[in-house]
């Protein structure tokens, strides 16, 4: 399983963030780990330097052998709610995705 980390121009992509986010993906997907080749994560704030509530936004974009890419995104007040809002959302829908194809 491929990640990669990306931020705007307003968000420092600094190794420790990278490094932190993407202990927890592989964490968090482990059980996908087999069907997932590539996951993208996009980090981005909206509002730049101003105030704003739910300015910071997370994108996750899953990319699994032989079927269309999911991606969820969440927006909050930090970039770690954000993550940890668009992890669950991502986790939630390949774990229905996957349920349907054994049914199927």
């Amino acid at each position: 399983m491929q990640i990669q980390i990306n931020t705007d121009k307003n968000i420092d992509g600094n190794s420790r963030l990278v490094n932190f986010y993407t202990s927890e993906l592989e964490k968090e997907l482990a059980r996908f780990d087999d069907k997932i080749t590539r996951i993208e994560v996009h980090f981005g704030d909206e509002n730049s330097d101003k105030f704003g509530k739910n300015d910071k936004r997370c994108l996750i974009e899953v990319r699994m052998a032989k079927k269309d890419p999911l991606a969820v995104t969440d927006h909050a007040d930090t970039i770690e709610k954000a993550f940890h809002g668009a992890l669950k959302k991502v986790r939630k829908v390949m774990q229905s995705t996957f349920e349907k194809m054994r049914e199927a």
